[in-house]
């Protein structure tokens, strides 16, 4: 089964990873070195409205936050 639509456009993981890095005010340049990755592709992901669930895990586990949970609380 495929969910709602309105589902996608409820969370903006890229925004919701940027306002946490900012929260634990760390640079940019250290959560790429902690990605492996460019600045670039950081404020890449910063863009992005949808992200791959291994990358959302990686991003989790250096940010100690769990993102995976703005997704579960709209499922309820």
């Amino acid at each position: 089964m495929v969910p709602p639509l309105f589902l996608y456009f409820m969370v903006h993981i890229g925004h919701l990873i940027e306002e946490e890095l900012r929260k634990q005010e760390r640079s940019v340049t250290w959560f790429a070195n902690k990605l492996y990755c460019d600045r670039t592709n950081v404020y890449s992901i910063f863009k992005r409205e949808s992200i791959d669930t291994a990358l959302l895990l990686r991003i989790s586990n250096i940010l100690k936050h769990n993102f995976f949970y703005y997704y579960t609380k709209e499922l309820k």
